[in-house]
């Protein structure tokens, strides 16, 4: 898929799941908030209680953008923890690897963040990380490779480019931008994750599956 069919694509998910998925997601938004197709202007009737927590579920996978089979075997570990089971699934979200660069600074968007890690340019603790799923530690320092510091979307970041499309940095995260590193102080909690999702509606879809 092309770069500008995935721009399209990630813009029409955004609107059906009323989130904006990309800071151009974000700007589309804004002039057209509404579904995208033929009735996507029309009131539409009210939906399902399943359809309801499918969508919530929907809108969680796609703002960490992770595949369902992924999703549930986070779920199944928050239901195990002690706590809200829907407090605890976006907490252990938020400790992927990919979540912290994003929330770092480090990228624009989640798709550029795995691509950061997938292309080995992202170390923690000093040791190259290639998985974007990896489950980061509180104490753990994230930083980019030396070798990739040069690279252009590295030098947008460490300059604050990314500062007016993404939320405010976290309290759980220490970050020096210009050094292109940021640190896990704790483990995060839900009401300071800038995530949208109704999280008790995701239990109940799959309490109920």
């Amino acid at each position: 898929m092309s770069t500008k069919s995935r721009t399209r694509s990630k813009t029409r998910l955004s609107r059906a799941l009323g989130i904006a998925l990309t800071p151009k997601a974000a700007r589309y938004l804004e002039k057209r908030p509404y579904a995208p197709g033929e009735h996507g202007r029309t009131k539409r009737k009210a939906d399902s209680d399943y359809a309801v927590r499918l969508r919530e579920k929907q809108r969680l996978r796609a703002q960490y953008g992770i595949r369902e089979a992924q999703l549930k075997i986070v779920f199944n570990e928050a239901r195990k923890a002690s706590g809200l089971t829907g407090e605890n699934l976006v907490e252990l979200l938020e400790t992927r690897l990919d979540a912290l660069v994003l929330r770092a600074g480090f990228a624009r968007t989640t798709a550029q963040a795995r691509q950061m890690v997938v292309h080995r340019h992202i170390l923690v603790d000093g040791k190259l990380v290639d998985r974007p799923s990896f489950r980061v530690k509180p104490g753990q320092m994230i930083h980019v490779a030396a070798k990739s510091e040069k690279m252009e979307p590295f030098q947008v970041a460490a300059a604050g480019g990314h500062v007016d499309v993404l939320p405010k940095v976290p309290g759980y995260l220490e970050v020096e931008i210009d050094k292109l590193q940021a640190r896990l102080v704790r483990r995060p909690k839900r009401v300071e994750v800038p995530v949208t999702c109704e999280v008790q509606l995701v239990v109940e879809y799959y309490a109920a599956r």
